[in-house]
């Protein structure tokens, strides 16, 4: 730990300072180290050091969650450091095992809370706060990180700027849950707090190929409630995620939007074209183009060359040179990371739904399905084939973006939380269409009137001030992002993707006794029947759910391994084991043929170092 502290001193009277070149470089010349924190406007200068501290660990937050998870496959040109985090054989000497790049996020949060004066107003308004509670949250989400790497880690607030400090400190090493209580404190007196809104958007210069690029500001913050959501949901604490997830979502008015994964091209015989309605709504895909900001909450945005700040090796490992010198050059053949067979068989087996029109019937009089897979594996994939061999490039990294949250993210944690609260119809409503006023007119059919209670008076998307907002014609199910017609207006019978088929599908896959024995009609005994089996099966659909929408974004091995651990505290019963997300778990990654046994939980960390 001394190690780790005293780099960190070492660091703190210098990172501060930003060259003319940065790509998030600030007009102050001032240092971090003994600055002044009392004036309206110098403090932003220090906002910006702990950004570019959020640069330097951004390779390392991808790398750890994702290639510990099951949607991807290393290959023949795989980086040493990522194999062996991809087959948990990582040591203190892999390159990605670093508490230091999160402590270092932390200390400099530390010095610029314990100096900041936060009494500082323009009229009535209060002009630190948002920055301030801004820092806060910079350093929940680094302590957040530091829990799910390594289990337990030493928990500290104030700043460190001696060796005295070091030496005489005897920190308390906090589990996951104990960080999350200690930050839960602290920040929920600031829920409802926006993150600032200075300097909305700015040119960071043009990559070697040309593309330009610019930096939207508040992006690169995150927002207080939704990290209050995460360690909520974290922790277990599913009524207070559902709470500060919801009074986001509410807030800003933030709606699931209606992006559509492009169609690639098929056959008359695979599916006729006239039976197709035209696509309506913003393009999936287009969600990580450079300067994109739709759905986008939090991103770190990297520089665009070796010269303007920090740079990544992500969008190489997936086979794209963000910094190569001309457009014709941008493609890699030596793929370091591919999608695995787990990715390509969840988005083969989904199914696709379109509305099919009948000769001298209505235009789109009922919706059919197709084997056709997710729409959203041929938005960000690249396949070409060659003998038995088959190459992908993964484009989601072509704007050299780390992304962090998205809308989409607040949306699905919610549905997490909903779930766990034993409302797995609230969860199939975010997935389906999206929580809307029309859910109240579908009580009979598919969800129930307490969980439309539930959205309308607890959480209250549907209450007479927000139903306004959140009305069907402006609301979409996330499902549908990649698998077309999941809901369809006033006829919500007529698409196959229902919540008592799905389940079923999914119980008969986990569930040895299959779903025979639960009444698959009234929504009511559905429930009933058996819902701890219902929120098991509905939470792995919200597992398919997350690998399709964020594969490849750096979070698949955190999101499993909280779905473990609350499979591991709410298991049903019929299960009739301690251990059921453990051997969940390792069974997801059985393929990577692990060094060690995952389905013990101290085996999901890196060696501290």
């Amino acid at each position: 730990m001394k190690k780790v502290f005293i780099s960190i001193i070492a660091i703190l009277s210098v990172f501060g300072l930003s060259s003319c070149s940065d790509m998030l470089e600030s007009e102050s010349e001032r240092q971090v180290f003994d600055p002044e924190l009392d004036s309206k406007t110098d403090s932003l200068f220090y906002a910006l050091g702990i950004m570019q501290a959020m640069q330097q660990l951004a390779d390392q937050y991808h790398y750890t969650g994702e290639m510990r998870g099951d949607l991807v496959k290393t290959t023949t040109y795989t980086d040493n450091n990522l194999r062996q985090l991809a087959n948990f054989s990582a040591t203190t000497a892999n390159a990605y095992d670093s508490a230091y790049v999160y402590y270092r996020v932390i200390n400099n949060c530390n010095y610029y809370i314990a100096h900041r004066d936060t009494t500082l107003y323009t009229g009535s308004d209060n002009v630190t706060m948002a920055e301030y509670v801004g820092v806060k949250t910079f350093r929940a989400w680094a302590y957040l990180m530091l829990a799910r790497l390594y289990g337990s880690v030493p928990f500290y607030t104030e700043p460190l700027t001696s060796i005295s400090q070091i030496e005489d400190s005897n920190f308390p090493e906090y589990t996951l849950t104990e960080i999350a209580d200690a930050l839960i404190a602290d920040l929920k007196q600031y829920s409802g707090q926006t993150v600032p809104s200075q300097a909305t958007s700015y040119s960071i210069g043009t990559t070697n190929w040309s593309q330009s690029k610019t930096v939207n500001l508040p992006l690169c913050y995150i927002p207080v409630d939704v990290i209050l959501g995460e360690l909520c949901l974290e922790a277990g604490y599913y009524a207070d995620a559902a709470q500060y997830l919801s009074k986001y979502l509410i807030d800003r008015k933030i709606t699931a939007t209606s992006y559509v994964s492009s169609m690639r091209t098929l056959s008359r015989d695979e599916q006729p074209s006239d039976y197709l309605s035209a696509a309506t709504g913003a393009s999936w895909s287009g969600i990580f183009n450079a300067n994109a900001t739709a759905d986008i909450i939090t991103y770190i945005p990297m520089a665009v060359n070796s010269l303007r700040g920090t740079t990544t090796t992500v969008p190489e490992a997936y086979g794209f040179d963000y910094y190569a010198t001309s457009n014709s050059e941008t493609t890699i053949d030596e793929i370091q990371i591919m999608p695995s067979s787990t990715y390509f068989d969840i988005a083969d087996s989904t199914a696709y739904y379109y509305f099919r029109s009948v000769t001298g019937g209505l235009s789109q009089q009922y919706v059919g399905s197709t084997s056709l897979g997710d729409m959203r594996r041929y938005a960000i994939l690249t396949e070409e084939t060659e003998g038995d061999s088959t190459t992908v490039w993964v484009n989601k990294f072509k704007s050299g973006n780390i992304y962090l949250y998205r809308q989409t993210t607040i949306w699905l944690m919610l549905a997490e939380a909903l779930n766990r609260l034993g409302y797995p119809d609230a969860a199939f409503a975010i997935l389906k269409e999206g929580i809307s006023d029309r859910l109240a007119e579908e009580t009979t059919t598919w969800i129930s009137q307490e969980t439309v209670s539930l959205l309308t008076n607890t959480y209250q998307f549907l209450s007479e001030a927000n139903k306004s907002v959140f009305t069907s014609s402006d609301v979409a199910g996330i499902h549908q992002h990649g698998a077309g017609v999941t809901s369809d207006g006033a006829y919500p019978g007529r698409s196959g993707y229902q919540l008592s088929s799905e389940v079923a599908k999914k119980l008969e896959k986990i569930y040895p006794g299959g779903f025979d024995n639960l009444s698959r009609t009234d929504p009511a005994q559905f429930a009933a029947d058996s819902l701890e089996l219902v929120i098991d099966a509905m939470e792995d659909i919200l597992c398919d759910e997350y690998a399709m929408e964020f594969a490849f974004e750096g979070r698949r091995f955190f999101d499993l391994c909280r779905l473990a651990r609350h499979k591991n505290d709410d298991s049903p019963s019929v299960y009739n084991t301690t251990n059921y997300g453990g051997q969940w778990l390792a069974d997801k990654l059985q393929y990577k043929n692990p060094a060690v046994d995952l389905s013990v939980e101290d085996n999901w960390y890196l060696p501290y170092k």
